[in-house]
């Protein structure tokens, strides 16, 4: 009986750590200057001939932390994020709403977390991504993932492809 009880006692105090850990992942800064920083990435994102891809959500998020990790995990996804975007992650928590950046995008936060602003090389919102339709059981669906991906970049926008 007491292997039992100490066994429980185990796994109980792993499972604890475990989420502890989980939740101690931190890719949103409550104190940045988003319009700063957004500014910059833009200016990034002109010289790499690249898009913005602004991550909104917080740190309290699971679905935020979740991509994050999904799309970092996955060989394709990351590579193509790399190659096509300036990623900028735009903080939305109780100690800095960053109310004036999600106004200046339509208030993309009526989506839920995370919402996905795409922004061409000049700052201009050219996309609005509701995450639900990317998802899948408790991660994201890779495929549509991708494509999401693969229909925003600066190469699909070249007008030239569409004359």
């Amino acid at each position: 009986m007491m292997k039992k009880i100490l066994l429980i006692i185990f796994i109980a105090v792993f499972y604890i750590n475990a989420k502890a850990q989980t939740t101690d992942t931190k890719i949103y800064d409550v104190n940045a200057n988003a319009e700063n920083d957004i500014a910059a990435a833009v200016k990034k994102a002109k010289a790499e001939n690249k898009n913005v891809l602004l991550q909104a959500g917080g740190n309290w998020c699971s679905w935020c932390i979740e991509f994050n990790k999904f799309s970092q995990a996955n060989g394709s996804i990351d590579s193509l994020i790399n190659k096509c975007f300036v990623v900028y992650h735009l903080n939305y928590s109780k100690e800095n709403m960053n109310n004036k950046i999600f106004a200046k995008y339509g208030y993309p936060q009526r989506f839920g977390f995370p919402v996905f602003i795409i922004l061409d090389e000049n700052g201009n919102r050219i996309h609005t991504q509701n995450s639900e339709y990317l998802e899948q059981g408790r991660s994201y669906n890779q495929k549509k993932v991708y494509e999401f991906l693969l229909q925003w970049t600066p190469q699909a926008m070249d007008a030239s492809l569409y004359k």
